[in-house]
């Protein structure tokens, strides 16, 4: 079964790569057929789970601010995204009955809100230019020509094979594997002589300390049952906090945002943007921690003076009269922070009340203020490990940028062989920059690709 070109990967960056191919060849009067090979049921199934269902598919940054979001080498990604940049991703979609919306941030969406419309627009506009997607179709080897020349062959689980002059792969990483993305690609570019940078989850939960009910450090599966610590977590959403990243002790990193505390662990927009550095500095054996910043608008002294003012009006107060130095204690932090987190703050800052025994019978409690106000300033979450590809948004590291062509996404090893996504050592922040990138890559790949014939 042959093609012009074969494209493994049928997800964001392959069916672009595809129609970008299929688009180019027609446009200037070559009828070629352009083959993607889709191992799952259906295509683009990674897609469909892409912001919770809701599919942020670009940011419609430019590419000065969209860059500062690229974790790897921006570089690399610089042509690609002139060639096919935001408001052109979101015009072709738009072009294939897909209505958008922008929200903050610059995140582009479908106006529907489900991820289905932006698989339906990216399948619908391979099916317009003559592509053929061949779904249940898993590749299990890659035959790469000689240096004579030749085919690329590749042979599916079924014994079937299919050729094509030129080769994409746009296989993805290792992120949620159920989707299809296992990492076959590394493999077959490996064979090709392409060195793999390692890999690891990115944007990620982080796990503290004490959080789940296990020993287990580094990789600590998303279902391992919560701590007692956890649960009292569990739900809870801080925003405008600054979050910083200790690794070994020294502060490397900081964001200002909202971070949530999930099954998993320490997730949100924030958490997301500091894993990447977090999970590479615990996978090269570093220690890492998270402080959290819950009074970021104002300094340690400015605080501390608020708290010991709030302390005033709480023991004041008529209602306080009768009650016990810790349950005003408890009525002073719920004045700073969301209830729902005084008993886990509590249980991590024991320091904050002290017992002074005076007798057999007699016991004072202090409230330290001060040390209430440090916690406030500077909560320290010393991190246990991070949940892995199971639930991990992209996958860090793959197929070296070295070892490809910028401007065209061919193989500097292997002529006629084009890498575009995830599969390559290229990953984003969270808010659409990763399927941004997946998009322009894929379109160069298919263009470059077709215009070689």
């Amino acid at each position: 079964m042959k093609s012009d070109i074969l494209i493994i990967g049928g997800g964001a960056s392959g069916l672009m790569a595809a129609y970008s191919a299929a688009r180019n060849a027609a446009d200037n009067g070559n009828d070629i057929l352009v083959t993607v090979l889709e191992k799952m049921p259906r295509p683009g199934r990674k897609i469909m789970i892409t912001g919770k269902g809701r599919c942020n598919f670009t940011n419609v940054k430019a590419w000065n601010d969209f860059s500062a979001h690229i974790r790897s080498n921006p570089n690399f990604v610089k042509s690609a995204f002139h060639s096919l940049p935001s408001e052109k991703v979101v015009g072709f979609f738009e072009g294939f009955g897909v209505k958008t919306v922008v929200e903050r941030g610059d995140r582009a969406f479908p106006a529907s809100y489900h991820a289905s419309d932006i698989v339906d627009g990216l399948v619908n506009a391979c099916y317009s230019v003559g592509v053929k997607i061949i779904t249940e179709s898993e590749v299990t080897g890659i035959t790469f020509p000689g240096k004579e020349g030749g085919e690329f062959i590749a042979t599916l689980a079924t014994g079937d094979r299919y050729s094509g002059r030129r080769l994409i792969i746009a296989t993805g990483g290792m992120s949620y594997p159920a989707t299809g993305s296992t990492g076959d690609g590394y493999g077959w570019a490996q064979n090709a002589g392409h060195r793999i940078t390692p890999t690891f989850p990115a944007l990620t939960a982080l796990v503290p300390k004490g959080y789940k009910d296990t020993a287990l450090k580094g990789h600590i599966d998303r279902g391992t049952p919560l701590s007692e610590l956890g649960t009292a977590l569990c739900g809870i959403q801080l925003k405008n906090i600054n979050v910083t990243l200790r690794i070994e002790g020294n502060d490397t990193d900081t964001e200002f945002g909202d971070i949530d505390f999930t099954d998993g662990g320490i997730e949100g927009p924030v958490g997301f943007q500091l894993s990447r550095k977090a999970v590479k500095a615990m996978v090269n054996g570093s220690k890492a921690a998270l402080s959290l910043d819950l009074k970021a608008g104002v300094g340690l002294t400015e605080l501390t003076e608020r708290v010991k003012e709030l302390w005033k009006e709480v023991d004041r107060d008529p209602r306080s009269r009768n009650l016990r130095e810790k349950e005003k204690c408890r009525i002073l932090l719920g004045k700073l922070m969301p209830w729902d987190l005084i008993p886990a703050f509590n249980a991590m800052h024991p320091e904050i009340i002290t017992l002074e025994r005076r007798g057999r019978t007699d016991t004072k409690v202090w409230i330290n203020l001060v040390s209430i106000a440090k916690a406030l300033k500077d909560w320290t979450f010393e991190l246990s490990g991070y949940v892995g590809y199971e639930r991990a948004v992209v996958t860090a590291g793959g197929v070296s940028t070295d070892e490809i062509v910028a401007k065209t996404m061919e193989s500097r090893l292997v002529p006629g062989l084009y890498f575009c996504g995830e599969v390559t050592d290229m990953d984003c922040d969270t808010g659409g920059y990763n399927l941004q990138a997946a998009f322009c890559t894929g379109s160069l790949a298919g263009t470059s690709a077709s215009k070689s014939l």
